[in-house]
């Protein structure tokens, strides 16, 4: 699907605040309410946006403390990174895992309680996943940044 400058200015909007009724958004894009509707729609549809959700404070709800891991498998086989990827979704800590490149294949983005927390996760989940060869871990000390608003321009390029 191709996007075209309202599409792009519409989803702009609704990274900013996915609460905006079709009314208020059809005042910002100068089109009808029926034709907001719709382009939400067709972007649903074609899986542009792929879903709605409430950003919450990690730090309120009592799960502030947060880590990266990086993974490194015993063995590339097919077989083991699917093993390995089946296990890490099924780890409610885990809120992001990517296959990456460089000296680690996985790296984890993982979010607990404290320290003692994430103790138990490591030693009761994640290294009792098959076929992990090492692991290394960092400890935020600040967020400085921290979005999921993708940067989208007027043009289709």
């Amino acid at each position: 699907m191709v996007l075209d400058r309202i599409d792009r200015r519409l989803l702009r909007y609704l990274q900013q605040d996915c609460k905006q009724t079709n009314k208020e958004l059809s005042h910002k894009l100068d089109l009808s309410v029926t034709a907001v509707y719709e382009r939400i729609k067709k972007l649903e549809r074609t899986g542009i946006i792929k879903g709605y959700e409430a950003h919450i404070n990690k730090d309120a709800v009592g799960l502030g403390f947060l880590a990266f891991c990086h993974i490194r498998l015993e063995k590339h086989a097919k077989e083991t990174i699917g093993s390995f990827e089946k296990e890490v979704r099924k780890l409610n800590e885990v809120l992001e895992c990517f296959h990456v490149s460089g000296e680690y294949d996985y790296l984890l983005k993982v979010v607990v309680k404290d320290m003692e927390h994430f103790r138990n996760f490591m030693v009761n989940k994640l290294t009792t996943i098959e076929h992990i060869g090492s692991t290394q871990s960092s400890f935020t000390i600040n967020e400085v940044k921290n979005t999921t608003q993708l940067t989208l321009s007027d043009d289709a390029s």
